[in-house]
Order: structure tokens, then sequence, then C-alpha cells
């Protein structure tokens, strides 16, 4: 028996845009038919489980300007409406979509918001066409642009965490709080050793 991946979507008045949410995807086939019908399948996790949907979208797709990425956390997809139109819904019929299917509110943009001219940033994906689907394990789906970040402090975040406590001297806080320095504890933890004596000996 087949499981459902999460599928996450958004739109403006010529795409849509769909994120199949499947980690470490192997044997991942998409199929994207011009009546607007939509199917994946693939396997996953460590008994190599197979996920599959069948979408049947509002409307149709231009299926040979639509675009894929398959990556590493994601399958990401750019759909190319057939007419330039703003859908009601992802899905066509009347019943509520399925539990798996939802709004991606990280690329959502209301239809009074869109200027059309794909504002999207896609960081540099590899987009394969979904007409000739080829190749493509291109880009890393799912993790944008990273810009300037710097990624140094995570390197030794395994078992010594002795170098993140001096990030905290310089605190912007109005209280000044400084870390407590060896010696002290041990004059506390004697002081308190003294007064325990103390009460316990009267």
């Amino acid at each position: 028996m087949s499981r459902h991946p999460e599928v996450k979507w958004a739109q403006r008045v010529d795409k849509v845009y769909l994120t199949v949410v499947l980690a470490d995807a192997k044997d991942a086939k998409v199929n994207l038919d011009p009546e607007g019908v939509f199917n994946f399948s693939g396997k996953a996790g460590f008994d190599n489980n197979l996920y599959e949907i069948k979408l049947e979208l509002f409307d149709k797709v231009n299926v040979e300007e639509s675009k894929i990425n398959i990556g590493v956390r994601n399958i990401f997809c750019i759909l190319e409406k057939a007419e330039k139109v703003w859908w009601n819904k992802l899905l066509r019929g009347d019943g509520k979509p399925p539990h798996y299917v939802k709004v991606d509110w990280d690329k959502w943009v209301d239809e009074d918001e869109d200027s059309g001219t794909g504002d999207l940033d896609m960081g540099g994906m590899d987009f394969s066409k979904f007409g000739g689907m080829g190749g493509g394990m291109g880009g890393m789906g799912g993790m944008g642009d990273m810009g300037d970040m710097d990624f140094s402090k995570f390197g030794g975040m395994g078992g010594d965490m002795g170098e993140m406590g001096d990030d905290f001297e310089d605190s912007d806080d109005e209280g000044e709080v400084s870390k407590p320095v060896e010696s002290d504890a041990v004059e506390v933890e004697a002081d308190a050793k003294t007064a325990e004596k103390a009460a316990t000996s009267t």
C-alpha cells in the first residue's frame, strides 16, 4: 500500500508552484498531462516506502513550458497555466482537498498583489522541462538562496558546546549579567557547606 507525501502549492496568474515534500526520494517519477492531471511516485525512508499522488488540477496546463527540480528534500514544480487566469483552488471538484494538500504560505501571493513578473527567487535551481523530463538531480530543493550566511558556528554542534557560551558576553540587555567564574562557584559551594555544618552542629 502506498502513502501520500505532503504537497504544498501557491500560484500566480500564469503559473502554479507545486512542492512535493519528500526527503531523499528515490525513483521519483513525475507525469503532467495537458488536461491538468499531475502524477507523482517515488520511494523514500529506511524501508523504501512507496509514495504516490494523483492530483486533478483546477484547469489545463502547458506541459512544454512547465519545469521541475528534483532536489534532496523535495520535488519542486513550476506548472505553467494554459490560460493566464487566477484559479479559485488547486483541485477541480466540489469536495474538500485531501489532508496532504496544503497552501505554501512561503510562496503565496494574493490575487490583487500579483505583479505577474515571476517574483519568486529560485535560488539557482536547475530545472528540467517536463516535456524532456530527462535528467536532473540538480540544485538542492528547499534550500533557497543562502546568501552570505555564516555557518562556522554550526561545525562542532555535536558534543562540545564550550565555544557557544562566548556569544553571551556582549549582550545588549539592560542589566549586566556576567558569566559565573569557576572560582566563584567553588566559593559559593564552600559557603553552603559551612552554613550546613553550622546548622547541624547547633
